[in-house]
């Protein structure tokens, strides 16, 4: 099975969680827009739903769909929130935000009775730390901030977009990734200490937020951890 595929299978058995009248946290990438578009078919089906969208995509491609959306500043509470990763380690804790939304993933995930994330599993990792990790900062003296990340021993570069400018999030704020030399040993002591910087927003560190994992496999193999 394709990349694609397995991102469709695990998306669709994620959406098949939803539950009439549930309001959903819809994740960001490309394995939440699969989830999305199924949802948005099962609500052409009959079911009923609100949801909450963690970027402008997200919500853009649900209300497209037709999927209703609720002001995120109004809700203090989602039922169940459906989102990607960008690495899973066996404590189920995440390295996420390839997306660039992994502020507004985290404060969706913390405010969700549920959060069940998608990954295939070349996404399944040991220890933390392959993946490049995003750090989202504010623009005011971005200069000195990384300057204290490298102090501190972390080096990485901005995000850009194609034409070359500065990748800009949904929050007005830049994306810093964090490129690790080896696995991390303690990535909370990490998180604990990059964000200990003044003008450090969020890392892509995501501990304790997980309740499932649904994993594809190549072979068409879906398991839920």
């Amino acid at each position: 099975m394709s990349t694609d595929g397995i991102k469709k299978a695990v998306a669709a058995c994620a959406a098949d969680l939803v539950q009439d009248g549930m309001i959903v946290g819809l994740g960001s990438g490309s394995t939440s827009a699969y989830c999305i578009i199924s949802l948005i078919e099962r609500c052409r089906n009959g079911l009923h739903i609100q949801a909450v969208a963690s970027s402008t995509n997200s919500a853009q491609l649900a209300q497209k769909g037709g999927i209703p959306l609720l002001d995120y500043n109004q809700v203090k509470e989602v039922d169940l929130t459906l989102d990607g990763a960008d690495e899973v380690n066996p404590e189920k804790e995440m390295i996420k935000g390839r997306g660039g939304a992994l502020l507004r993933e985290k404060i969706l995930a913390e405010m969700s009775k549920k959060c069940v994330i998608m990954v295939d599993e070349t996404k399944l990792v040991h220890k933390l730390g392959i993946a490049k990790l995003p750090v989202e900062i504010v623009p005011f003296g971005i200069s000195a901030t990384v300057k204290r990340l490298g102090g501190l021993g972390y080096k990485g570069t901005w995000r850009i977009n194609q034409n070359g400018s500065l990748f800009i999030t949904d929050n007005a704020n830049y994306i810093f990734d964090i490129e690790f030399e080896e696995p991390r040993e303690n990535p909370k002591e990490d998180h604990k200490l990059i964000s200990s910087i003044a003008g450090v927003v969020e890392t892509g560190f995501f501990f304790n937020l997980a309740t499932s994992v649904i994993i594809g496999f190549s072979d068409g193999q879906i398991i839920t951890r």
